[in-house]
């Protein structure tokens, strides 16, 4: 019985599963915290993007995994495997997806300050487009390009100054942005010409990215127009026509029921008729398109599971409900106090008749994953469950107070196998001198 969504159901014995497994037994045998991801939920996710560039653009496009929201070897094995390409933003992402021979004409990379040695790598590996960010690094990639022998194939970030309806710190597409070139003050247009002009750079399109977590489709689809505008005017004023347009990413999912996240199809319907459209009335071909969802493939597919610790009621105000884990393999609460489900796992068909704080384990009072939650009655001992954490929580994961980051498990068809390997003692301090 699916009742949670997402591969996520109820045993026999009332515990929680993920793609079949025990989540208890997995704690067990594991240890807490721990990361869980059900392979089956993911690729689904994978297939589900790619089937909705084959249907609405006839294969004109592809799909790039952001991999900001969870990058490991066995995350771009299975990418690789369901024909995605990948969007990496530092060496050490590049680095990773290399490592287990992703295809660097798949691969797109982005960042607003990319340095000599990542540029240098991503043109030896051939990557298939460099996002751009600010002139400089325009002049920069050209003058490498010229030093290696090679041409790149780069995009250039505009900012559509779109309004994404959602968390400030998670905005990107305003013109108040550290990232890309501005629309407004012609700032984009400059730079094109500036691409035009670069010996060693071929300017195949144009990058826009105007938020995350994004639960309506409006601005999608005024992004779209704006973009399919932006590059009218380019072939108006330059005789340039653009091939690439990558709409980015930022599709949001349903953390808790409060979430009325569109299904991924929806949005791609609409935006691509928009694109249609656009492009006929302007006497524009239809561009090849990028997207990058990075969360909506990820997220629902993780679990996260915690030991319950102490239990400190503090009467009319809150009870605190303590875990082995926090910020430290969690800082989303913290940083834009995300919401989330919450479940004892071993009691996954009680009711939540309580109502508790929770609280991670770090010297830091603002160190909680979630407050006044609907919870079952908890004891010191029980497994607790947060769902849809499979992105941005390994991937943004620290070692504050010297806490070592969790294992993660994929688990397919009630199998599980490691495919992180949680982290020692030891290694908190294999670097210090």
């Amino acid at each position: 019985m699916e009742v949670f969504g997402n591969g996520i159901s109820v045993n026999e014995a009332g515990h929680l599963t993920l793609g079949g497994a025990d989540a208890v037994s997995l704690a067990r045998e594991y240890g807490t915290p721990l990361y869980l991801m059900d392979e089956t939920v993911l690729r689904q996710n994978c297939r589900d993007f790619k089937d909705s560039i084959d249907r609405y653009y006839d294969g004109n496009g592809l799909v790039c995994y952001a991999s900001k929201a969870f990058s490991c070897k066995e995350i771009y094995r299975i990418v690789k495997e369901e024909g995605l390409g990948a969007d990496v933003v530092s060496g050490g992402e590049l680095a990773t997806a290399l490592s287990v021979d992703f295809p660097a004409d798949r691969i797109c990379f982005h960042g607003n300050n990319k340095t000599t040695e990542e540029l240098t790598m991503a043109l030896n590996a051939g990557v298939g487009r460099i996002v751009a960010d600010h002139i400089g690094e325009l002049q920069m990639i050209g003058a490498l390009a010229a030093k290696l022998g090679v041409t790149a194939r780069v995009m250039l970030r505009i900012k559509p100054g779109v309004d994404a309806h959602t968390h400030d710190f998670v905005r990107t597409g305003q013109i108040d942005s550290k990232f890309g070139f501005a629309l407004e003050t012609g700032e984009a247009l400059a730079a094109v010409k500036a691409a035009l002009a670069t010996p060693g750079l071929t300017l195949c399109g144009l990058h826009c990215h105007i938020g995350s977590q994004i639960l309506d489709i409006e601005p999608f689809v005024h992004t779209a127009e704006v973009m399919l505008g932006f590059m009218a005017q380019v072939k108006r004023e330059t005789g340039y026509t653009l091939s690439d347009l990558n709409l980015g990413g930022g599709f949001g999912i349903r953390y808790t029921e409060e979430d009325d996240a569109p299904p991924y199809q929806d949005y791609m319907e609409a935006v691509s008729q928009t694109v249609r459209a656009k492009a006929a009335e302007l006497g524009l071909p239809v561009p090849f398109i990028l997207i990058e969802p990075g969360r909506a493939i990820v997220a629902p597919a993780g679990v996260t599971l915690y030991t319950v610790g102490a239990l400190k009621e503090i009467p009319n105000i809150r009870t605190y409900l303590s875990v082995d884990g926090g910020m430290t393999d969690n800082p989303r609460y913290i940083l834009y106090q995300s919401r989330y489900e919450f479940v004892i796992a071993n009691k996954a068909t009680e009711p939540k008749t309580a109502t508790v704080t929770v609280a991670g384990r770090c010297c830091e009072s603002g160190d909680l994953l979630g407050e006044h939650l609907p919870l079952q009655e908890a004891e010191t001992g029980d497994i607790l469950a947060v769902l849809a954490t499979g992105a941005y929580n390994y991937s943004m994961a620290s070692n504050y107070n010297r806490v070592p980051r969790p294992p993660v498990v994929m688990v397919k068809d009630a199998v599980p196998r490691l495919i992180v390997r949680g982290e020692s003692f030891s290694d908190m301090y294999r670097n210090d001198i």
